[in-house]
């Protein structure tokens, strides 16, 4: 994987953020289009590419998941994918083979038939393209597409991958028409045409419209005619007031946790017909430590980080109880979760903070600067930062103090090793351990911080991504989450809570906010 994926641009937490498959694909959920209101959603995230072999962004896959099909899909409160736009698919060869059959009858919103030759064309096209901001690593595993005929196609894989199904039911598995994308270039125009529930009908910088796409063919069942989009680019305070002033029904991704913990215990929010909706999250935040720093590249200074920073007090001071602190790097609700990093360094301890410096011979106040971003993982990211340095300032062990840049010339800060200690956020592709370990400890490490562990890269992983029987390899994770507690590479802080506040009078969106991060425009109901 290259050292690219799809980093949270806005923690929800902080914002508002095997077998062959087969039985359930027969459903046919399209056909007529929604039949209820038009839902007006008001959302702080940009949506930066409407072309799948560019979009990596949750703004984009939040399009791409309602406009485009997938060959599966992930189902409402589920982890394991399903059928989609396949009727059934299935592994063979060991892991290394993966065929599917196609839905019969399926079209593209622009009436052009869909058949295998796109499946296909969408694959191989967003290889090629390899855009920076594309999604081309989740589809590395694949060596070469064959189709048979118009409803089979059968990938053969580089390596065995367990996880493939999960790439697949991803933004980056979206099945775009031949004939209206360039086969080695990006669609530039703004327009989407997919398969989808949804058809893009008009996109600008403030907004989206949607409409029900009646030719769909698929599990979902639109409970509304459409979607407008609203688009308030960072601005909380807007969305904020977008939402009280009745010009949105739903605002998603963008109030800070001040404002929804103060909207949760506010005695007016009834009086005022809103309603906070909270859902699952697998959405993560860690402290990174660059391994060849000559500060934190010491084991025993990350040891005593790992036994000063007090994860309840962060997420209940800065984030308003919005958030639950992690102790390891595959979060809680995923399988393979354990708390390693409790179990290892239990709670804060200064005595065991100044033991492990003086141990190793570091006797004064280890002079440390935290590096931050300010907008890029959510509006309180600075004052985390801030707060986790005066914890270890209130040790006396440390002499910590904060900078933030700009999110540009932060990655490339990072990138070039300037940093010795810095936060990263994670929102998972695909809710599967897989996705929170490879990324981080795999084949071009998108942490950036020069850590690797033979015993991860040369036998958990492999070992793990061949196991189609998912639930099988929570010892392999276990050992690997392990490991990862004890070289202390990286430090878990916290996992996030989904959450959406709406008008009274708008349901299902209990249904749009689970681990998958699939917001389903189709559950959404007004009136």
């Amino acid at each position: 994987m290259k050292a690219h994926t799809k980093w949270l641009t806005a923690p929800l937490a902080a914002g508002l953020s095997a077998a062959l498959l087969g039985g359930c694909g027969t459903e046919q959920g399209g056909g007529a289009g929604g039949s209820g209101e038009g839902v007006r959603v008001g959302m702080s995230d940009e949506i930066l590419a409407t072309d799948p072999a560019a979009g990596y962004d949750p703004g984009s896959w939040l399009l791409f998941n309602n406009v485009f099909q997938s060959l599966l899909a992930f189902p409402k409160g589920g982890f394991a994918p399903e059928p989609e736009a396949a009727d059934t698919c299935g592994f063979s060869a060991g892991s290394k083979v993966y065929s599917c059959t196609l839905r019969d009858g399926l079209t593209f919103s622009n009436g052009n038939k869909l058949t295998s030759e796109d499946v296909k064309f969408s694959f191989e096209r967003a290889l090629r393209i390899a855009d920076p901001s594309g999604p081309a690593p989740l589809l590395s595993t694949i060596d070469k597409i064959e189709t048979p005929d118009e409803r089979t196609v059968v990938f053969h894989l580089k390596v065995p991958d367990a996880t493939f199904p999960s790439k697949i039911a991803s933004g980056a598995g979206s099945i775009v028409d031949h004939r209206e994308y360039p086969a080695d270039a990006l669609r530039t125009d703004g327009k989407a045409i997919g398969s989808g529930p949804y058809k893009l009908d008009s996109f600008g910088e403030a907004q989206a419209t949607f409409s029900a796409n009646s030719g769909y063919h698929g599990l979902a069942k639109p409970k509304n005619s459409g979607i407008t989009l609203k688009l308030y680019r960072g601005d909380r305070t807007a969305l904020a007031k977008a939402l009280t002033d009745g010009e949105v029904d739903i605002a998603y991704r963008g109030l800070s946790a001040d404002d929804i913990a103060a909207l949760e215990t506010s005695d007016t929010t009834d009086d005022k017909g809103i309603e906070v909706v909270q859902g699952s999250s697998a959405e993560v935040q860690h402290l990174v430590f660059n391994m060849k720093d000559p500060v934190v590249g010491k084991l025993a200074v990350r040891q005593a980080i790992a036994h000063l920073v007090d994860r309840e007090a962060l997420v209940e001071d800065v984030y308003k109880s919005t958030a639950t602190p992690l102790y390891s790097i595959v979060p809680t609700g995923i399988a393979g979760h354990n708390t390693a990093f409790f179990d290892t360094y239990g709670s804060p301890d200064a005595a065991k903070a100044k033991k492990a410096l003086r141990t190793a011979g570091i006797t004064g106040k280890v002079k440390l600067t935290l590096w931050s971003t300010p907008s890029r993982y959510g509006p309180s990211t600075d004052q985390e930062l801030k707060a986790i340095a005066g914890q270890l300032n209130d040790s006396g062990l440390f002499a910590a103090d904060v900078k933030s840049v700009a999110y540009d010339q932060y990655e490339k800060d990072i990138a070039a090793g300037k940093y010795g200690v810095y936060v990263k956020g994670w929102v998972p592709d695909y809710p599967d351990a897989d996705n929170f370990t490879s990324p981080f400890f795999g084949e071009g490490n998108v942490l950036g911080n020069h850590y690797d562990n033979a015993t991860i890269t040369g036998r958990l992983l492999p070992k793990t991504a061949a196991l189609t029987d998912r639930a099988s390899t929570a010892d392999e994770y276990g050992h690997l989450q392990d490991l990862v507690a004890d070289d202390l590479p990286m430090l878990p802080l916290w996992q996030g809570k989904q959450y959406a506040v709406a008008r009274d009078d708008v349901t299902g969106l209990e249904w749009t906010l689970d681990a998958s991060t699939v917001f389903r425009f189709w559950e959404i109901r007004k009136g």
